[in-house]
């Protein structure tokens, strides 16, 4: 939903979801494979003409840096203008993204508020391009929804059938009990 909305209010041509390999910020989050991961987005999505996904972070592996994914697409996308979306938390955050003044240069940033993270001030970072999307606010975390899935509640509403249906396939998230 949130890429929907970033997607439709700021009138993007393609939106491209990147799987991260291994988050910095939250270095011990991951809790399924690279290639689960990978394959929940592809399910969730390939309906879609308006998603793509990439596997750069992944294929790359180790530690996700923002800054490498930007270069790459960059590179890829030369004559481009590059957004970065992100949700309102990590706003005070941001400061501490690797070359982050770099990242400003190379990206605009859209930023989604969440619930419980109202967006107080800005980032005080150089070239820093911010904008705002005013979309659906669901108060909902990929921790609650594994938490979901480990007792067995249902995740229907909450995440694309596909995409429920290869987590049922592959007992993903399930306690090994």
């Amino acid at each position: 939903m949130a890429a929907q909305d970033a997607y439709e209010q700021h009138h993007l041509d393609r939106l491209i979801l990147v799987p991260a390999a291994r988050a910095p910020l939250k270095p011990d989050d991951v809790q399924s494979s690279a290639e689960d991961r990978l394959a929940m987005v592809r399910a969730a999505t390939e309906w879609d003409h308006r998603f793509q996904v990439s596997d750069f972070e992944l294929r790359k592996g180790g530690m996700s840096y923002t800054i490498d994914s930007a270069r790459h697409f960059r590179a890829v996308y030369p004559g481009d203008d590059l957004y970065w979306i992100i949700g309102g938390d990590q706003l005070p955050k941001l400061h501490l993204w690797r070359d982050i003044v770099e990242l400003a240069t190379l990206v605009e940033f859209i930023f989604l508020e969440r619930p419980g993270y109202p967006v107080r001030a800005r980032p005080d970072i150089p070239g820093l391009r911010l904008h705002r999307c005013d979309g659906h606010l669901l108060a909902i975390s990929s921790t609650e929804l594994r938490e979901r899935t480990r007792r067995r509640l249902s995740l229907d509403y909450f995440v694309p059938h596909k995409a429920i249906v290869y987590i049922q396939e592959h007992s993903l998230y399930r306690d090994p009990q």
